[in-house]
């Protein structure tokens, strides 16, 4: 379904979203007060639109209430960050995501109704961190605390195995979400799929179990 996203910011991270939220068949309004990276985002979005994101009437005329989200991308100004939020949130904006850029921007943000806060540079550190001590995880995201999914490379000591067969739910705790192959992706594997070595499994569970399965599983 087509959505309507207004990115309010247009730094390496707000451009990166409008372009791909754009290259996915949805109306993105690209805005920010540098007329550059406005002329820029031209070709990347529906409408780009110099304008303030602090200023509630400029909001207003745009009609920013009226967008499925709103995605505020505001580099390294934390107070027009949290001034942008809060005037969105008072106007009756569904949806607003925000990126943070520390901890207690994190903590103003949800005081004031964020509904999303995003950290980028923390979410990739910590993706290329697992990659790094691992050479079986080649994605890694963070669901929760608890939580996450990961990617991993199947080896020689599971190949021609079925899912029932290796009884991983039973075993670690741990669901297989998908099983990709080459450019093919099985979604939902049936229990008596069988994984080939080098084949990528996309596992759901919890951080201890996930952890267990790699080391002892695979």
């Amino acid at each position: 379904m087509r959505k309507q996203f207004a990115v309010i910011g247009l730094g390496r991270f707000g451009s990166s979203v409008c372009k791909e939220l754009y290259k996915l068949g949805h109306d993105v309004l690209a805005i920010d007060n540098n007329e550059e990276k406005v002329n820029n985002m031209t070709q990347f979005s529906t409408h780009s639109v110099i304008a303030n994101g602090t200023d509630e009437n400029a909001l207003h005329s745009l009609g920013i209430r009226n967008f499925d989200f709103v995605i505020v991308a505001i580099g390294d100004n934390i107070q027009s960050s949290i001034l942008c939020t809060l005037i969105l949130k008072e106007m009756g904006v569904k949806n607003v995501w925000v990126k943070a850029q520390n901890y207690y921007h994190h903590r103003v943000l949800e005081k004031i109704g964020a509904d999303r806060i995003v950290h980028p540079e923390q979410d990739m550190g910590i993706r290329i961190a697992q990659h790094l001590v691992s050479e079986k995880i080649i994605d890694y995201i963070e669901l929760s605390d608890e939580y996450s999914i990961v990617e991993l490379i199947a080896s020689e000591k599971v190949a021609g195995k079925s899912l029932a067969q290796l009884d991983i739910r039973a075993k670690y705790g741990c669901t297989i979400l998908a099983i990709k192959r080459n450019k093919d992706i099985n979604i939902s594997p049936f229990p008596q799929d069988l994984i080939d070595k080098n084949d990528i499994l996309i596992v759901i569970g919890h951080k201890n179990d996930l952890k267990r399965f790699e080391e002892e599983g695979l």
